[in-house]
């Protein structure tokens, strides 16, 4: 599969020079790069693009055919590794980070067991939690051997683009299936701020959505696996926004499960803005196995936590080019 990733990267790399000029604004960036990006985030824009196309502009006839086929693929099996999927994931794993590029960091590497289950809670959410791209399965960076990402459940519901994610080794973030992923043996990534973070999005500070979320930490405890503190910087710039504000938009974004922003990219385009980002892993949190947890033992778990967020967010934020950059949690 390797092989296979390595073809399509050089077919592409053939057409940088071709294309040098209308892409002069990415400095860092190559066109390899930007293919995977727009495999990795731009599934969701096609299929609201081809949705509406078809609604607004096809015969009927013709309508109903491509919004069949989205059906059809919502509904189709994702499969369990395919041959194809796995190259995709492979080339989006390694390419989509160098965009940016996106730089990743553990701060203790030798702290983690490669037999242990860890919690990995990535923080910010942002517009689009991009991060997560380099703690995927194909991108080797966690020296753990059996990991997943959760995502949200929204995601799945969206042709293609639930396929890829998939393959990447994202899955639905749901109390379920977090429970049943810790029983068996996989560390698990989440953004436990969630859609809420979007919310509360302003220039200059990253605003975490931490203190009420204690459902991970109390899974954590129940499975007895270690917490990981992880944070993103730049990925909040890779994105230019505007959002409603008042209470409705608050509940509307709670029940669709994601926040519907207005949001815009290099000149005006989906494709995000190829801003620099650190991606630093903090060292894990032990935290004792314990099947029922009381009130007082999680909210003296999550202190822990949330102090080890906020050591890890001053410690690495002057050497991720964000020296000014405050954190706010809520």
């Amino acid at each position: 599969m390797a092989f296979l990733s390595s073809d399509i990267s050089k077919g592409l790399g053939k057409l940088d020079t071709v294309l040098a000029a209308p892409l002069s604004d990415f400095k860092h960036t190559t066109l390899i790069s930007i293919v995977a990006v727009i495999i990795w985030l731009g599934g969701i824009h096609v299929s609201l693009l081809c949705f509406l196309f078809a609604l607004f502009t096809l015969p009927s006839m013709a309508a109903y055919t491509i919004l069949a086929i989205q059906l059809s693929l919502v509904c189709l099996p994702v499969g369990e590794k395919p041959y194809f999927g796995e190259m995709v994931a492979k080339f989006v794993s390694d390419h989509a980070p160098k965009f940016f590029p996106l730089e990743f960091k553990m701060e203790n590497r030798e702290a983690f067991d490669t037999e242990k289950t860890y919690v990995i809670a990535l923080e910010p959410h942002s517009i689009f939690p991009i991060g997560v791209v380099a703690m995927t399965r194909q991108a080797g960076r966690m020296p753990l051997q059996k990991m997943k990402c959760l995502a949200s459940s929204a995601i799945w519901c969206i042709p293609w683009v639930r396929h890829l994610w998939s393959w990447l080794g994202l899955t639905p973030a749901s109390r379920q299936n977090f429970r049943k992923l810790l029983s068996e043996g996989y560390s698990t990534v989440l953004i436990p701020g969630g859609v809420q973070e979007c919310l509360h999005l302003r220039p200059g500070a990253e605003v975490v959505f931490l203190k009420q979320r204690t459902g991970f930490i109390r899974m954590a405890m129940e499975a007895g696996a270690p917490l990981v503190p992880a944070f993103c910087f730049g990925q909040t710039n890779t994105y230019r926004y505007w959002k409603p504000k008042g209470e409705w938009f608050a509940r509307l974004s709670r029940s669709l499960g994601f926040t519907p922003l207005f949001f815009w990219g290099w000149c005006g385009t989906p494709l995000p803005f190829p801003e620099p980002m650190l991606l630093v892993v903090g060292s894990p949190i032990d935290v004792p196995k314990n099947p029922e947890p009381t009130r007082e033992e999680i909210l003296g778990t999550q202190e822990k936590f949330l102090a080890a967020m906020t050591a890890l967010f001053e410690k690495y934020k002057e050497e991720a080019g964000y020296p000014d950059l405050t954190l706010e949690i809520r």
